[in-house]
């Protein structure tokens, strides 16, 4: 018996590579890949869409923007074409989930640092208390990097209608209050066309790890093309 497998041993062993191979190949293609969605508005809870837009069911994209950041700088959708970018909308004074939102922002900063094709945009939905020095002082406390990550404040109209009609994020305040929004915990992740390929709550960490994760996914998706 040990001279039968001394004479075949180099068949059986290029027999058991080639089985290997041929297993992962097949295992390769059968595994499914990973694929992000792209939204649009009637993709999205309808709480979190304004009324105009929610029948529309594709081709949905982010609509150009200006707005003034932390440090005074007009930022528009030239600052973030071509890019990857991550949307929210917050509050300086808000005590709730805006503090754990930042953090966790951060973390996300900290993450795509080294990554040129990706940005953060924050946007407050108090426009009328949260004036340029304001957003200065709250960008130095959570270690905000002004290459990375731009904190803007506007016109509350604009803001409004870039939360509701462009990124579905933010739900309506009360009705008898003209542009009262109710900023929520999401975080928008846009891809490099402007169109919008997840949703994540900014308060937890397994969503943030998701939202890293998917990140790193388009950016390897866009060095394939």
């Amino acid at each position: 018996m040990p001279s039968f497998f001394r004479k075949y041993r180099v068949f059986l062993g290029v027999f058991i590579i080639f089985s290997a191979i041929t297993l992962f190949l097949f295992y390769g293609a059968l595994k499914p890949k990973k694929i992000l969605p792209i939204y649009n508005p009637a993709d999205v809870n309808p709480e979190l869409v304004d009324s105009t837009v929610q029948y529309v069911s594709k081709y949905h994209t982010i609509a150009d923007f200006s707005f003034i950041n932390q440090n005074g700088d007009t930022i528009t959708q030239k600052d973030y074409e071509g890019k990857i970018y991550v949307a929210d909308f917050f509050f300086t004074t808000c005590g709730s989930i805006c503090p754990k939102m930042s953090r966790n922002l951060f973390e996300v900063q900290t993450a795509i640092l080294n990554n040129p094709k990706v940005k953060l945009l924050s946007h407050t939905v108090f426009p009328e208390t949260d004036s340029v020095p304001v957003l200065k002082k709250y960008a130095i406390k959570y270690g905000v990097k002004d290459n990375k990550w731009n904190l803007v404040t506007g016109d509350k109209k604009d803001i409004y209608t870039m939360a509701r009609k462009s990124y579905l994020a933010v739900k309506m305040g009360k009705p008898s209050e003209l542009l009262d929004m109710v900023h929520t915990e999401n975080f928008v992740l846009v891809d490099e066309k402007r169109r919008i390929r997840g949703f994540y709550d900014g308060t937890k960490e397994e969503d943030i790890q998701r939202l890293i994760q998917d990140i790193n996914f388009l950016s390897q998706q866009e060095e394939g093309k």
